[in-house]
């Protein structure tokens, strides 16, 4: 098989239409019918719901209470819209943060969840989005590790990232396979 890679010139937001359209090709290239998406405050989440119409979106946001006590990022409304959009919405604890980075903040040490999410980053900020959301979704029963989704992610707001994964719950992470990059960031 040989495919290609789109790599950008710059990271976030500016890449998020065609991140999508690369997403909507690939998957009807592959008959993928399932698509993992990050949203922060819901704006990325509505334009996959859009753009992706007759997929099955996994739109996973922030766990209440990350940017601060007790707030949620994404406004009711807002999710209310993605899921009349025909997304799915998960808001759920980061699958590489949660209580490894309270301890981090807390003892200033790093955890394994820290320490691989990392070492992710290594590949760029949005292939560790795109593996953690797929793992928050598993672990949520909206995606099976049955079968290959295509997972996206991004580097701060928006995407600039897309693979191709078999899924696995968090507890079996080491069967995550990544079989393709659609599209990533040169740029560091």
């Amino acid at each position: 098989m040989e495919t290609t890679i789109t790599y950008f010139d710059h990271r976030g937001r500016t890449n998020t239409e065609e991140v999508l359209q690369l997403v909507q090709r690939r998957a009807a290239e592959l008959g993928i019918a399932e698509v993992v998406v990050p949203t922060t405050g819901g704006a990325t989440g509505i334009m996959a719901a859009e753009a992706l119409a007759g997929l099955q979106v996994v739109v996973v946001t922030h766990s209440t209470g990350y940017a601060e006590p007790g707030r949620q990022e994404v406004p009711d409304a807002t999710a209310d819209e993605m899921r009349l959009k025909g997304a799915r919405v998960l808001t759920a604890t980061h699958a590489f943060g949660g209580v490894g980075r309270s301890v981090r903040k807390k003892f200033g040490t790093w955890t394994t969840e820290e320490i691989i999410a990392q070492t992710l980053k290594r590949l760029g900020a949005g292939v560790k989005v795109a593996i953690e959301v797929s793992l928050m979704a598993a672990d949520a029963g909206l995606i099976s590790p049955q079968r290959e989704v295509i997972a996206c992610g991004g580097t701060g707001h928006g995407l600039d990232t897309a693979v191709v994964l078999r899924p696995a719950h968090a507890q079996t992470f080491f069967d995550l396979d990544i079989l393709e990059i659609i599209c990533k960031p040169r740029v560091p």
